[in-house]
């Protein structure tokens, strides 16, 4: 299975750069795993979620089973994460794709045609904080799945 994740706009702060980097690379050791940063479209009106919607869209490989990161969505604890990640596995699904939007968030069509829609947290955060969450969450996942010390 390939992990793809697409997010809008680059991350600025050096030091969640390399966090990211570090566990991407950690990921790599269980996964195959892509990273799509797409430019944001910079504007808070309906044209520019509209230009983002079409930009991911434009990203998404077709087949693909879609998780949108929303507030809204279903929260899961690291352990179901990790049972959902080894469904995604055992089903012969070839690839996922997790979207994380910009700071204005995601159009209500992208939410509603992905296949699931995921909440990390009722907290708001910083969507370049998310990518730090979401790959660690990965990480912590396959830790489970592989019964290594990490989640404890």
């Amino acid at each position: 299975m390939r992990l793809r994740i697409i997010w809008l706009g680059k991350t600025r702060d050096s030091r969640l750069r390399d966090l990211i980097a570090d566990y991407a690379d950690r990921l790599s050791h269980f996964v195959r795993l892509d990273i799509t940063e797409l430019r944001e479209a910079g504007r808070t009106d309906k044209a520019g979620i509209d230009k983002d919607l079409k930009r991911i869209s434009d990203a998404l490989p077709s087949g693909a089973t879609a998780v949108v990161l929303d507030p809204d969505g279903v929260e899961w604890t690291s352990q179901q994460l990790a049972a959902q990640v080894q469904a995604w596995e055992n089903s012969g699904i070839k690839e996922v794709v997790l979207i994380i939007g910009g700071p204005h968030g995601l159009s209500s069509s992208l939410i509603e045609r992905a296949d699931k829609s995921w909440s990390l947290s009722r907290l708001t955060l910083t969507h370049e904080m998310t990518r730090v969450l979401l790959l660690e969450q990965l990480y912590r996942a396959y830790t489970i799945i592989h019964g290594l010390p990490y989640q404890k």
